[in-house]
Order: structure tokens, then sequence, then C-alpha cells
């Protein structure tokens, strides 16, 4: 069983780990403007100019964390964003902040969400 099975802080560090790249973050960012739906891998290199291979390894990386979700579509694999562990993440994320000690306010991550 995998550390991270065992700890949620270990999973939730390993998620975002796999999200701490400027290839990855801008993955998951192309995929979050792309949901429900997804694009397939063909989309994103040409969108994001990631070489196959490379892309093809942040797409695991990503997937091997469950931020993303693949099927396959005949020939194409087709990524989408996993909003229910990204909603997960940012639950832990401010789940102290927000209801214990209010250092954030809720609604302020609301209205910067709304400028992105």
């Amino acid at each position: 069983m995998k550390r991270a099975a065992l700890d949620p802080i270990a999973r939730y560090a390993d998620m975002l780990s796999a999200m701490g790249t400027e290839p990855r973050l801008r993955i998951m960012r192309l995929l979050l403007s792309a949901h429900p739906g997804g694009l397939v891998v063909g989309e994103i290199q040409d969108e994001l100019g990631i070489a196959g291979s490379t892309l093809s390894h942040h797409l695991d990386k990503l997937k091997n964390e469950e931020l993303v979700n693949v099927r396959r579509e005949g020939t194409f694999l087709r990524y989408s964003a996993n909003a229910d562990t990204l909603k997960e993440l940012l639950a832990f994320l401010y789940a102290e902040c927000c209801s214990r000690n209010k250092a954030v306010e809720p609604e302020s991550i609301t209205r910067l969400c709304k400028r992105c």
C-alpha cells in the first residue's frame, strides 16, 4: 500500500508535487478550461507545444495522482480534469484557514477565481 493511501497529507503532497512543474500546471489549467469534455492528446499538444513523449510523461504523472481522467475514443486518448479530486485538494487546503482561524475568507477565493 502506498504511503499516501495511509496518510492523507502525504497524498495531498503527492498531488501538489505532480502539479509542481510549469508544463503540468499549464496542462491542468487547459484541461480545466475544457471541462467537462476534456481534450484529446493532440489538442493538448497543439495548444501547449509540448512534444508527444514529454506530454505523455506529464499526463501519466497527473493520472497517477488521480488529477486527470483518461478515456479511450477509438485510437485517441481523451484527458479531462478530475474535478472531484481537485475539490478534495482545495477543501484540504482551505479547511483550516477558512473555518478555524478565518485567515482567508471563502468569498475572497471565489472573487479571485472569477478574475482568472
